[in-house]
């Protein structure tokens, strides 16, 4: 069962991925991610179904337009099988369960939010926004497990970790403007509501993990005089990091600590 549901959930994941590519091209343009259908910005011709298969059309096209030849940016598949991968290790990790509609949205809107941050430096609330609600609504359908043990307190923790993160960032945005976006702001939110859910270790570690990844990333960087002091580095994609690191690992490192106290 478990060979079969991380199969077809990474399949499934393909499709996201094919999607996602729409979404990160037209939600910063304010553009509608249902119509018109796709189509080769050079030439306009609209793209054939059997040419949107997820990285088998790129694949069977050879990196380029049907109709004028225009190269097709090799992102495109590479989104898709990212997604189609993270999709099915989720499969894997939480096996067929209420929660892996949770966590699958949370890694469709993380790989969007990622790169549309690191296209614009921006996080779009049309993307945001809605995931209060629809990751609020999921967990909560996690928590009630029908046909199983229910754990509400978990998801009580989970509003917890969104009020918690939301109001600390908040906090640091009116301390030190320049340091980070509104935007981050209200993805600490979001990302508070799934670290709460996964526990109080979850919730510091994913916290702590960003400013730690995003950290050596800007040194790095610096060293490699890549940026200097005044540039603007794209902290989404480090909170989303961290937030995989807390829910993967925090709770573990959080026991470990604690227990060398």
């Amino acid at each position: 069962m478990t060979a079969g549901l991380v199969t077809i959930v990474g399949i499934f994941g393909l499709m996201i991925g094919s999607f996602l590519n729409v979404v990160i091209w037209r939600v910063p343009r304010g553009e509608s991610i249902v119509s018109p259908p796709s189509a080769c910005p050079r030439c306009g011709h609209e793209i054939r179904p059997r040419d949107n298969l997820p990285v088998i059309g790129w694949l069977i096209l050879r990196g380029r337009c049907r109709d004028c030849g225009n190269p097709i940016s090799p992102r495109y598949p590479l989104v898709e099988l990212a997604t189609g991968v993270l999709f099915a290790v989720t499969a894997l990790l939480t096996g067929l369960s209420w929660l892996l509609p949770a966590m699958l949205y949370l890694v469709a809107i993380g790989i969007a939010l990622t790169l549309i941050d690191i296209d614009t430096k921006r996080l779009p609330n049309a993307i945001v926004l809605p995931s209060y609600v629809v990751g609020a609504v999921l967990l909560a359908l996690a928590s009630a497990n029908p046909g199983g043990e229910s754990d509400w307190g978990a998801f009580v923790r989970a509003l917890i970790g969104a009020a918690a993160m939301f109001t600390v960032y908040f906090v640091l945005l009116l301390i030190y403007p320049a340091g980070m976006g509104f935007g981050d702001v209200k993805l600490a939110g979001a990302l508070g509501l799934y670290l709460g859910w996964f526990g109080w270790g979850a919730l510091v570690v994913g916290w702590f993990a960003a400013y730690l990844l995003g950290g050596i990333f800007s040194i790095g960087l610096l060293l490699v005089r890549r940026a200097d002091r005044k540039s603007g580095i794209p902290f989404g994609p480090w909170m989303l990091l961290g937030a995989g690191v807390g829910i993967l690992f925090g709770q573990q490192l959080a026991d470990w600590y604690a227990g060398i106290l």
